[in-house]
């Protein structure tokens, strides 16, 4: 067996690589299952402008996996809960100037507070001004994670995609490329969700095969990971380390999930108890990683 060592920044986790000839790569990622710990010590405050779509289930979610929800958008108080929390989550979701508005001031108060900020720009490509909102977020603010489908990344990337209402129809034809020209264009960790997760940063990349079929049956769920997202972020200052164990734990609680579910109605009450239950050791043993 061949194993090759790729370290991250000095003072972060590092990703070991198990290359077993005539088999897929296996990968394990060193303290990825005890982030989940972490933020249910810590329980950081976790400020999230969502869509009024999703709003109840986002908070449902953060408070099922410990961390601790607000959801302000008053501008007259933003400055305030930005300070207190411990990361922000902007959601393009159901724009309309106000909540763009709101999007840009908590993103700056963010950038003041030095707080980490996830970027979910649900729907971008859909209509001018949700686009134009959308870019101009990624130009004026500090963006440490940005998730979206391949349609949604494949837009903000120049290299296009096609969404029917918010769901991803096409994306581009070079997903791989397109991320990591985004990533490398603002900075920040991109990750792609879908049925094969793709986490970038940089011209580094790693796949995260975690997750169940029934999870695009249910409105929000990427809504929902967003916020598990900000939360992993609150507690591990490293985004990459971040997005990707919040998105592999989210998509084994799917798994657990759509195990013992009937339809979309269970399987959503399903999933919140799993993020409720789901250990690190459970994480440790399930989660399933490949490299790019």
């Amino acid at each position: 067996m061949m194993e090759k060592v790729i370290a991250d920044p000095p003072g972060s986790a590092f990703f070991m690589f198990h290359l077993v000839p005539g088999k897929r790569r296996m990968m394990n990622l060193t303290g990825i299952s005890q982030l989940i710990e972490r933020v249910r010590k810590e329980r950081p405050v976790v400020h999230v402008l969502t869509n009024w779509v999703t709003a109840g289930d986002v908070a449902s979610g953060l408070h099922a996996i410990g961390a601790r929800p607000i959801m302000a958008q008053a501008e007259e108080e933003l400055e305030e809960v930005v300070s207190q929390a411990h990361a922000v989550v902007l959601n393009l979701g159901t724009p309309d100037p106000g909540r763009a508005r709101a999007l840009f001031q908590a993103g700056r108060h963010a950038r003041s507070f030095r707080r980490p900020v996830v970027f979910d720009p649900v729907g971008v490509g859909v209509s001018r001004f949700r686009t134009k909102t959308a870019q101009t977020l990624l130009s004026e603010l500090e963006i440490g994670v940005i998730r979206g489908n391949r349609a949604e990344i494949g837009i903000l990337s120049g290299q296009g995609g096609n969404l029917m209402g918010v769901d991803a129809v096409s994306g581009p034809s070079d997903l791989l490329c397109a991320a990591q020209g985004l990533s490398q264009r603002t900075g920040g960790v991109v990750a792609v969700t879908g049925p094969r997760d793709l986490v970038v940063r940089g011209g580094q990349g790693i796949f995260v095969e975690n997750g169940h079929p029934m999870m695009t049956q249910v409105t929000g769920m990427g809504c929902v990971l967003s916020g598990v997202i900000g939360a992993f972020a609150a507690v591990e200052t490293d985004h990459w380390m971040a997005t990707v164990g919040a998105i592999a734990f989210f998509g084994l609680a799917g798994e657990r999930a759509g195990a013992r579910a009937m339809g979309p109605g269970t399987f959503k009450i399903a999933l919140f108890d799993s993020l409720y239950a789901l250990s690190a050791d459970e994480v440790e043993k399930g989660i399933r990683l490949s490299e790019v």
